[in-house]
């Protein structure tokens, strides 16, 4: 059985205020493939078991950043160094930030999966068009961005600012720079650094020390359009890693650059296009971030190059 293959993920945010979701998207694949719900990582496994098996040609996620990721490292946990089925990915989640970098197609999750059922059928006069992206191996989990620090800080006032969405998210950036200026409570909270060093696959070594943020990805945009890594396309075996050394005010400050896909001002960064980094905190633990998901590891964590996930964007 080819075709498409759908998992989406009942316990998202999105998806527990609309119990119905798989039922329509069931409904609107029809006979070209199957919709699978995946509630822990043991049924994700299963289904992705099952999927290889039946020679699934398309894996469409229904989800945010946060399911595709989840979904991803179940998937390449279970195919073992063979090729993935080409991706899509459905959106449906309360962040998109992957598939908006990537030029992934916008709308609901069943208009998208009617889009692609109809590019599906008509493929062998018509390739559908897709980008390839290698995603980053953290820790054992796989992503397309990572980020400590302030990231992390970010992404618990934003969950914590009511229903996720691009409104809520730029409200918290604006709160976060207002805080900034006065340095007021809000700021010190989310931009509680991230205290370590950072060894390079070539043995370079940045010094130990508080970094705003160690972060790193192999799309451009961290959210909201901003593009903080601007050279992930530099080289297609490598990530494109940053240590943010500025003050949370000068951060501020260069918020305009980083919106443009700039780089920062001289002596606010350190980085580097690396294919391999270890990230060493000074602490117990290492708080981070992986496409919106955040993690409590160990005070190692290990950074280097995932497999390539061919993407459909159309």
């Amino acid at each position: 059985m080819a075709g498409i293959g759908v998992v989406l993920n009942p316990r998202s945010r999105r998806n527990l205020g609309d119990p119905g979701a798989a039922t329509r998207l069931a409904r609107t694949l029809g006979d070209h493939g199957v919709v699978r719900e995946a509630r822990s990582r043991d049924e994700l496994h299963d289904i992705a078991a099952d999927f290889k098996r039946f020679g699934i040609d398309i894996l469409g996620i229904s989800g945010g950043d946060g399911t595709n990721h989840v979904t991803l490292t179940g998937f390449i946990e279970v195919y073992k160094g063979i090729a993935l089925p080409r991706v899509a990915f459905l959106r449906g989640g309360t962040m998109n930030t992957v598939a908006n970098s990537l030029g992934v197609q916008r709308g609901r999750p069943e208009g998208l999966l009617e889009r692609l059922i109809q590019a599906y059928v008509e493929e062998k006069t018509k390739p559908l068009a897709n980008v390839r992206r290698r995603v980053m191996n953290i820790g054992g989990q796989y992503g397309f961005i990572f980020g400590t620090g302030i990231v992390c800080g970010y992404m618990s006032e934003y969950y914590a600012g009511g229903t996720p969405s691009a409104v809520v998210g730029a409200k918290t950036v604006i709160r976060g720079i207002g805080s900034a200026i006065v340095q007021g409570e809000m700021i010190r909270r989310m931009a509680e650094p991230f205290r370590g060093k950072v060894v390079l696959a070539d043995g370079t070594t940045w010094e130990e020390r508080d970094y705003l943020s160690v972060a790193a990805g192999t799309v451009d945009q961290i959210g909201l359009n901003f593009r903080p890594f601007y050279r992930c396309l530099e080289r297609s075996d490598a990530f494109h890693l940053l240590g943010i050394k500025t003050t949370a005010l000068g951060f501020a400050g260069q918020l305009p650059r980083v919106w443009q896909g700039k780089p920062m001002r001289d002596g606010c960064t350190e980085e580097a296009v690396t294919a391999r980094a270890a990230v060493l905190s000074s602490g117990k633990t290492t708080r981070y971030m992986i496409d919106g998901d955040l993690h409590d590891g160990p005070p190692e964590l290990e950074i280097s190059m995932g497999p390539r996930v061919e993407i459909v964007v159309a």
